[in-house]
């Protein structure tokens, strides 16, 4: 992308670890504190609905037990997603990515969808989320940013919608790492924080890919980020770090 249209400022998981992370109220809550672009999870219940959930399994995160994957959207719909984090969240439920979606596209917000699979449905959830994503955003002038981990996700999602913009992420750095985001047709790379250094980030901007970081919660990091010109810093701390 030769325009890079999102903000600088990414909200982690919807507000980080403020409010229960990817539900409704953790988008509002990063809204509240002027963030217009928000990274998510998404995965697939037993039904193929597309839904917000970091975790293969749901114990962490929700009343629910055992891995998501087994469980339809209407079952998933009513577990309580809010308890774990405060009582004043209780009830809180799971959000669906077309509620998210269209949340976000009805108040001008950005999003950074990372594809989560449970894993061996890397594929099939690329796929449909590519899909899903083309579909919800035809009429939006910037699309969501899909990104993963699973190269699989982003081979998936670049053959059912080649023209959406991916991002790899990483959390080292292998030998063959700029050659996989470009083999990917990539627009960014978005790294741990702390791998990003002059080198690396030469690396990148010299192979026409922006760069983007995870999750950065100090005001040193961020201070040692903008003076490298990264483009992108991704935070838990939406009530620390005011957003450009």
């Amino acid at each position: 992308m030769t325009d890079w249209p999102y903000p600088r400022w990414v909200a982690h998981r919807g507000a980080g670890k403020l409010a229960p992370e990817n539900t409704l109220a953790a988008f509002e809550f990063g809204a509240r504190h002027g963030y217009r672009m928000f990274e998510c999870d998404v995965k697939l219940s037993a039904d193929d609905v597309l839904f917000l959930l970091h975790d293969a399994t749901l114990e962490r995160t929700t009343n629910g037990r055992g891995e998501a994957r087994a469980q339809s959207w209407q079952a998933l719909s009513q577990l309580d997603a809010g308890s774990w984090h405060s009582v004043g969240c209780k009830g809180q439920r799971l959000a669906s990515f077309e509620a998210i979606a269209r949340y976000c596209l009805d108040k001008g917000y950005f999003l950074n969808i990372e594809i989560k699979p449970t894993p061996g449905l890397e594929t099939v959830t690329g796929i449909k989320l590519a899909n899903a994503a083309d579909l919800l955003w035809k009429d939006a002038a910037v699309p969501p940013l899909l990104s993963s981990f699973q190269v699989a996700c982003l081979q998936a999602a670049k053959s059912a919608q080649p023209q959406l913009p991916r991002a790899l992420l990483l959390d080292k750095l292998t030998p063959d790492w700029l050659a996989t985001a470009l083999a990917l047709e990539c627009v960014a790379v978005v790294c741990k924080y702390t791998l990003w250094d002059e080198q690396t980030v030469a690396q990148a901007r010299n192979a026409g890919l922006r760069t983007l970081s995870y999750t950065v919660n100090d005001e040193s990091a961020v201070q040692r980020l903008t003076a490298l010109g990264t483009d992108g810093i991704i935070t838990d701390r939406v009530d620390l770090f005011k957003p450009d």
